[in-house]
C-alpha cells in the first residue's frame, strides 16, 4: 500500500500571486488535487493512503496522518493558510518521523538480519515549497539541515532519517508575477537550485524547476507514475579495471582516467515485483550487512537509510 505524503509551505512568501492571478498557496492546493485524479487512473491506487504536513511547529503541522481518512485529507488541505517561516529542515525531519512511525513495530527494516527488499512500506514525499530562504526564530539560512534526534524508539539505529523505500520530490514553484514569452518554450522541467535538491536526489528522487502551469502540469503527471513498488539502493564500481583487450574497453579506460563515470556512484530504483494475487512483494534472499556479527558488541552498526 503506497503512502503519499505531501509537505506543503505554508510559509509568509507563499502568499506571493503569480501571474495567472493566483497565489502559490493556491497553485499548491491546485497541484494537490490534481495529482489524486492523475493518480486515480491507476488502478493500483485503491490502496494508496494520503497524508498532510505544512510547515507549522509540530504537532500541528500533521494535518492528516494514520489516522485520518480521504474527507479529513481534503478538507484541511482547502483550509491551509499561509503565515508561517521555512522551516524546510524541521518540515522534512517531521514528515519522515511520521512514515516511520510504525516501522520498529511491523520489523520492515529487520536490522543486524540483511536487507530485505521485499519488506518494503513504499512512500513518495512530494514537497511543495517557493524555494525561498529557509527561516526559522533567529535567523536565514543558506543550507538546509535536518535535525540529527528523533523522538522515535529506535531512530539510533539508522544514520538517516529516511528509509531504503521512501523517495523525495519537490515542486519548487517560480512562477513570475507577469507572464513571460521566453518562459513559455522551455523544453523539459529542469532541476531547481535551491537546498533541497540535494536531498531529493540522496533519496532517488528529484527536484523540478517549475516556471509555467504547463510546467506543472508535466511535473505531475510525471509524479504519478513514480510510484512504484521498489528500493533505491547506492551502487558503488569497486575494484580495478579489466585487463581485457579490444576496443570498448580501451576506451572505456580511457573514459575512466579522465575521471568517474556515472555508473560508477549512482542511486537506483530497484523495482520489486508485487505477487499478482494477493499484491504483497515476496522474495527469499536477503542482501548482507556490511559487517560480520559479533556476539560481544553491545550494539548493532548504524544502518544507512539504503
Amino acid at each position: 500500500m503506497p503512502i503519499l505524503l505531501f509537505l506543503i509551505d505554508t510559509s509568509a512568501s507563499m502568499n506571493q500571486r503569480t501571474y495567472l492571478g493566483t497565489t502559490y498557496l493556491d497553485i499548491a492546493k491546485g497541484a494537490v488535487e490534481t495529482f489524486m485524479k492523475l493518480r486515480a487512473r491507476d488502478p493500483a491506487s485503491r490502496g494508496d493512503r494520503y497524508m498532510l504536513i505544512t510547515f507549522e511547529e509540530p504537532p500541528y503541522c500533521i494535518k492528516a496522518g494514520w489516522k485520518e481518512n480521504h474527507a479529513t485529507f481534503m478538507n484541511e488541505l482547502k483550509n491551509l493558510q499561509a503565515v508561517g517561516l521555512t522551516t524546510l529542515g524541521h518540515s522534512l525531519r517531521t514528515a519522515f518521523d511520521l512514515l516511520n512511525l510504525n516501522r520498529l513495530v511491523s520489523g520492515i527494516d529487520n536490522y543486524g538480519q540483511g536487507r530485505n527488499p521485499f519488506f518494503l512500506e513504499p512512500a513518495v514525499v512530494v514537497t511543495i515549497t517557493d524555494g525561498q530562504k529557509l527561516t526559522s526564530n533567529s535567523n536565514a539560512q543558506n543550507e538546509l539541515h535536518l535535525p540529527l534526534t528523533s523522538p522515535l524508539p529506535g531512530s539510533e539505529l539508522t544514520r538517516e532519517p529516511f528509509r531504503w523505500d521512501q523517495r523525495l520530490f519537490a515542486l519548487v514553484l517560480r512562477l513570475p508575477g507577469a507572464a513571460s514569452v521566453e518562459q513559455e518554450h522551455l523544453v523539459g522541467v529542469p532541476s531547481d537550485e535551491s537546498p533541497i535538491t540535494a536531498m531529493c536526489e540522496v533519496t532517488g528522487g528529484r527536484s523540478y524547476s517549475v516556471f509555467t502551469q504547463k510546467m506543472l502540469n508535466q511535473c505531475l503527471e510525471s509524479l504519478s507514475q513514480k510510484v512504484q513498488s521498489g528500493v533505491v539502493i547506492h551502487f558503488e564500481k569497486v575494484g580495478a579495471e579489466s585487463k581485457s583487450e579490444g576496443t570498448w574497453s580501451d576506451a572505456l579506460r580511457t573514459l575512466s582516467s579522465s575521471g568517474s563515470l556515472p555508473w560508477h556512484s549512482c542511486h537506483k530504483l530497484i523495482y520489486v515485483r508485487p505477487n499478482h494475487k494477493t499484491g504483497v512483494p515476496v522474495g527469499h534472499w536477503p542482501i548482507p550487512e556490511s559487517f560480520w556479527p559479533d556476539q560481544n558488541s553491545p550494539t548493532l552498526n548504524l544502518g544507512e537509510g539504503k
